[in-house]
């Protein structure tokens, strides 16, 4: 089952007097539960690509569907409340608020979903702190943590949420190169243990070997797709004007 389509999506902006074309007619189906890594060089669109999956930004053409849910056309209000609800971020920079604790961090998002009392939302927060193994320090502010810390909080707020997708934008930029590869062994075992689709905007190659599926960019458009076959990646070159590029197949 596909979690997210994009179908002949373009995305233009305006830069002074020029438009800039940063994603040109892309087409892709993304199956539920993969480890799947949107790579190319700066200037590609793989940023482009996530955050239009994010429903941060939306395509000046074309339909995208998250979810089961279209969001083309949505308002800002129903793409909002679409995220809060369906998507959960991890971004290079963390992004924590430096005046709350780990725990309050990861609660943050919870405070929108007005379903949950405090108990719930406590609950929910001990559960994520252990599940990155952070517990004991959950009363720490992020300049209290080493950067590892810091993305694992970011991770467990992301999770936080019970999101069906997460999105991940250069999430090992920060970070040295052991403390990287244990983020990304942290991530791949919650993307087995609760089967939560992660989709990664990088240029990384460890990030690339880490993944079951890749998606490969350039000059906004989709040049190749990986599937990983025992430990080995089976790649398909992509026609520029392919009519669906496809990125299936559950690992």
């Amino acid at each position: 089952m596909s979690i997210v389509v994009l179908e002949h999506v373009t995305k233009e902006y305006r830069l002074g007097e020029h438009m800039v074309r940063a994603l040109d007619d892309v087409s892709l189906s993304i199956e539920s539960g993969v480890f799947l890594a949107i790579a190319g060089p700066s200037g590609s669109g793989k940023s482009t690509i996530l955050n239009i999956i994010g429903c941060i930004d939306t395509p000046s053409s074309g339909k995208v569907h998250v979810a089961g849910h279209d969001v083309s056309g949505q308002n800002p209000d129903q793409l909002a409340s679409l995220r809060a609800r369906t998507i959960g971020f991890i971004f290079q920079t963390f992004n924590l608020l430096p005046v709350l604790t780990a725990a309050e961090n990861v609660e943050y998002p919870l405070l929108q979903m007005e379903e949950l009392d405090r108990e719930d939302r406590k609950e929910r927060v001990q559960e994520m702190l252990e599940l990155v193994q952070l517990s004991k320090y959950a009363k720490h502010r992020p300049n209290q943590l080493s950067g590892g810390q810091r993305q694992r909080v970011a991770i467990a707020r992301a999770l936080v949420t019970k999101p069906d997708i997460v999105l991940a934008d250069e999430p090992t930029a920060n970070l040295d190169h052991k403390t990287g590869e244990g983020i990304l062994a942290l991530m791949r075992e919650i993307n087995r243990k609760l089967r939560t689709t992660f989709i990664f905007s990088t240029h990384d190659k460890k990030v690339i070997d880490a993944a079951d599926r890749l998606i490969g960019v350039e000059d906004g458009t989709v040049r190749l797709l990986g599937v990983r076959k025992e430990g080995q990646w089976a790649i398909t070159n992509v026609a520029r004007k392919a009519p669906a590029a496809q990125a299936q197949g559950k690992p």
